[in-house]
């Protein structure tokens, strides 16, 4: 569906409750399938986690579509490695089959796995046949998703011996392995992360019922920081549930986002993002050298904001979001392209320069909008990420509907603080 977006009302404040972080739910998600006396409150309401929890639900099974939730392929190809007796192929969207998964498949074999490709060598679809692995240890490079280092360090505690993982380079997003770490931590597991060897001790069975609750998404919320960093000063939005010690890697967003004039308190279990007065928004300025690697996915989100402030920004740590649901770096390049602004990427890193496109329609947007639509290719936070732009001029969203792979309810939030949202005729 196309989507038409516009600024209703002059955006003053507003409340929001975001579900469940899709990161954490599919960690519980497949702890709870391994350690049934877990139970999980807050769960991500998303795509990616629904058809995570429908996998591992459905036992009876032999044919497991994942369609393109990329962390569920991963999470699940070490899941059912380990289910003794099941054969089960797993297969995806067909992005999925060209997103690479050899890695992981190799680490697994040297633990033992039985794992064979259906199409091509190092993709999917994976015929995987379960069985008990007994040897407890293995070797990764650091630099690729944590994703895989996560799938390992999630089966570790079933395993007869648990898992000394050797992690080999420099580490990509380390947050990530900390919350998974952490989460096993939360249901008894004993484990160490000392320099760039993880061991997991095994566990039998929980001591106890458990439950857990999960924190909102902060993926999410870095849709409205930048609402908030585009709107004027004393604009304001409430989001919950959040705590200030988060798991989740994007809670660096209250960080970076000062720098755009947004302020972030915490309020019980919620947080309030506040505009302030701020040097950004003239085009003389820059956000240099921004690291992102423990944080890529809200690399789109920056990126737009800063186009939106008319300000350039140099964002490096890319390099895992090419395999994403699409090749991001290239289509951020691309739509931004089209609304005439220059960027250039590397493998790695994304380069926009500043621009005074919206300098002349800060006081009276005109109503026409960008004048091209914006292609989402498959990708959820294609679509996110350029909907703030809304508080600058209204903005059209091609198949819009995409966003329920991580936020389902996104559009009708947005209508709640004073968007409108409108579907488009086709052509």
């Amino acid at each position: 569906m196309k989507l038409h977006i516009a600024k209703n009302t002059a955006f003053t404040k507003g409340t929001i409750n975001i579900t469940g972080s899709k990161s954490e739910s599919n960690r519980l998600l497949l702890l709870q399938a391994l350690y049934p006396g877990l139970t999980i409150d807050n769960l991500s309401n998303s795509d990616d986690s629904r058809y995570m929890q429908a996998a591992l639900q459905d036992r009876s099974k032999k044919l497991v579509d994942i369609h393109h939730a990329g962390t569920a392929m991963r999470f699940l190809t070490a899941f059912f490695a380990v289910q003794d007796g099941r054969e089960v192929t797993l297969t995806g969207s067909r992005r999925m089959q060209e997103r690479p998964i050899k890695v992981l498949v190799e680490a697994l074999a040297q633990l033992g796995a039985d794992i064979s490709y259906e199409k091509n060598e190092g993709y999917p679809p994976l015929r995987i046949s379960g069985k008990k692995l007994e040897k407890s240890e293995v070797s990764l490079p650091a630099d690729i998703s944590s994703q895989y280092v996560s799938a390992l360090l999630l089966i570790a505690p079933s395993l007869q011996n648990g898992l000394k993982l050797t992690l080999e380079g420099k580490i990509t997003s380390v947050p990530y392995i900390d919350m998974t770490l952490q989460l096993l931590h939360e249901i008894g597991v004993d484990t160490s992360f000392d320099e760039n060897v993880i061991e997991v001790r095994p566990l039998e069975e929980l001591h106890a019922t458990q439950m857990l609750t999960v924190e909102s998404d902060w993926s999410s919320a870095s849709y409205f920081y930048s609402i908030i960093a585009l709107s004027e000063v004393g604009s304001s939005v409430t989001l919950s549930s959040y705590k200030q010690h988060s798991l989740q890697g994007d809670s660096v967003l209250a960080d970076i986002y000062r720098q755009f004039g947004v302020a972030t308190s915490f309020e019980g279990n919620a947080i309030r993002l506040t505009k302030v007065p701020s040097h950004f928004g003239r085009g003389d300025i820059e956000v240099k050298a921004l690291d992102l690697s423990n944080a890529p996915d809200i690399a789109q989100t920056i990126t737009v904001t800063c186009f939106g402030l008319g300000v350039g920004c140099d964002l490096y740590g890319l390099h895992t979001l090419p395999i994403k649901e699409t090749d991001r770096l290239a289509a951020l390049k691309t739509e931004l392209s089209k609304l005439g602004v220059e960027v250039s990427i590397t493998e790695e890193s994304l380069h926009l320069k500043p621009n005074d496109i919206f300098s002349q329609t800060r006081d009276s947007p005109p109503s026409q909008g960008l004048g091209e639509a914006i292609d989402t290719y498959d990708d959820h936070r294609m679509a996110m990420a350029f909907a703030p732009l809304a508080i600058k001029m209204p903005v059209d969203i091609n198949d819009a509907g995409v966003v329920s792979k991580s936020y389902p309810d996104f559009w009708e939030d947005l209508e709640t603080i004073g968007f409108n949202c409108t579907l488009q005729e086709s052509p």
